[in-house]
């Protein structure tokens, strides 16, 4: 790999977009691919995305999901059963259309068999709920068929035209839930669990500070009865929708005919949600944490954890360091920690410890001759540059309670900043001036759509959600727009 110097990372309050766009390829996170709008995501983005998929999904099977997997293509005529749902997706959708290409006749390369017309277009699935319910219709015949707890690990093409490396781009990573409940009740409470898993998720291992709630009515999916949403507030200032769970009620029972009967041999239509997250959240992790010199990454989800890099003259203190680092990593392995020791020789320490703290890892071990001598290490924290000589006596045990305090140092740090940028605002020319400044502004709606409309025709700013577990208003006052009646604040912001 070549040298690497912190310095190639553009300023982020010079450029906050440019910064993030350079630091996901500097940080060797993702990079862009031949395919418009698609990415290549590095092997160490990679591995940082497969414990977020690791420790969900041991979250998922912990409340009693199930993996499954469903088909990539859905028949068109699929999407068209539900007509909310075909309306919201309808403009992202990727359509296959022929099943063999040939050689062109007259020499133009490959083109299109315009033989092989498939019978009925496929669509590249942008999400599964019509292939999925379609599936169920096979499953469930009784309520001792009920409920249905799935889960799927995939991935999912939406057409966008603007895009940004896992923020927005045509086909992505994710998670789908699909389940199906004998009751309305039931279906709710799966809605509501599965949005608090997600923000157990990102605030017991992402470090970042969520709000729970609804979504305004125009905000919801498309074909769903009620969306709960995690927000995340981003360090310009900006929302980010972390991860979504879906009521859908019977809509798409009804769509596909799926019914079963009741204790009492009634045949009734089965109730249902989905829910998800993606690699948006990789996004998330970079914008809610990272600095100018690089990524700060969460100890619960850096692939590597503790760095250790040897300083040394002759290939005496070379060999006698890397054996004594050896017996470190592995009595830190024994706790569960994950060590990497960066033995190459041809670079300078300086540009390793710069290579080491672009990538995140939030424990950084030096140890020199001198060092060896006087059994100690120099110990660097990434979360805030601190720097310390300690004991190498116990040095296992103090690195792993370390972990916990830095998970909690950045958690700290990531509410202290949400919480000072949001700002009640009662007025439609303080919303204005606020909404240019960024944040969450919390602030009276008189809940119809099309006060929301004009609101982000004029502010660019939306509706994050209707909060139901912290910045929670429920108070009489008047519509920072219409100045009708409004029995409660909202969370407006400008979104990614």
């Amino acid at each position: 790999m070549a040298e690497i110097s912190n310095k190639e990372v553009t300023n982020r309050e010079e450029d906050y977009s440019k910064w993030y766009n350079n630091l996901v390829v500097k940080a060797d996170l993702a990079e862009q691919s031949a395919v418009r709008g698609c990415m290549v995501i590095k092997p160490y983005g990679y591995a940082i995305w497969e414990k977020m998929h690791d420790i969900l999904d041991r979250m998922f099977k912990e409340t009693g999901h199930v993996n499954a997997y469903f088909p990539l293509f859905i028949p068109k005529s699929f999407l068209s059963k539900e007509a909310e749902h075909v309306e919201g997706f309808a403009k992202e959708c990727a359509v296959v259309t022929h099943h063999r290409l040939m050689n062109d006749p007259n020499g133009n390369g490959v083109v299109v068999d315009p033989s092989a017309k498939l019978e009925e277009e496929l669509i590249v699935r942008p999400t599964s709920e019509t292939i999925i319910w379609n599936t169920y219709k096979n499953w469930i015949k009784s309520w001792r068929d009920l409920p249905i707890l799935c889960n799927q690990w995939a991935n999912v093409v939406r057409w966008e035209m603007r895009t940004r490396l896992f923020l927005r781009t045509a086909e992505f990573l994710w998670q789908e839930g699909h389940t199906a409940h004998a009751t309305r009740e039931e279906a709710v409470t799966e809605a509501q669990k599965m949005v608090n898993v997600y923000a157990k998720f990102a605030r017991d291992f992402m470090a970042m500070p969520v709000v729970i709630g609804h979504k305004s009515e125009t905000e919801r999916f498309a074909g769903a009865l009620d969306t709960y949403s995690i927000e995340a507030m981003m360090q310009d200032g900006k929302a980010l929708q972390a991860g979504t769970s879906h009521f859908l009620g019977q809509n798409f029972a009804k769509a596909f005919e799926v019914q079963y009967a009741n204790k009492e041999g009634k045949l009734d239509y089965v109730w249902a949600t989905s829910w998800g997250v993606s690699t948006r959240l990789m996004g998330a992790l970079i914008m809610c944490h990272s600095d100018n010199n690089g990524l700060v990454l969460p100890p619960a989800l850096a692939p590597v954890q503790v760095v250790m890099v040897p300083i040394f003259k002759t290939d005496v203190e070379r060999d006698t360091i890397l054996a004594r680092m050896a017996e470190m990593k592995k009595d830190m392995e024994a706790l569960g920690l994950s060590v990497k020791i960066d033995d190459r020789d041809n670079l300078r320490p300086g540009f390793k410890f710069a290579e080491w703290e672009l990538k995140g890892v939030p424990v950084r071990i030096v140890m020199g001759p001198r060092d060896l001598e006087n059994g100690t290490v120099e110990l660097a924290r990434r979360v805030d540059s601190s720097k310390e000589s300690v004991s190498q006596e116990g040095i296992a045990e103090r690195v792993r309670n370390l972990m916990s305090e830095i998970q909690g140092q950045m958690y700290q740090k990531a509410l202290e900043f949400r919480d000072a940028n949001i700002i009640k605002v009662d007025t439609w020319e303080d919303f204005k001036v606020q909404i240019e400044k960024g944040g969450f502004l919390l602030c009276h709606w008189d809940g119809t759509p099309e006060t929301e409309e004009r609101i982000k025709d004029e502010t660019k700013a939306t509706i994050r959600c209707i909060p139901i577990d912290s910045c929670v208003c429920e108070e009489e006052g008047k519509c920072i727009y219409s100045g009708r009646p409004s029995h409660r604040r909202v969370i407006f912001a400008r979104a990614y």
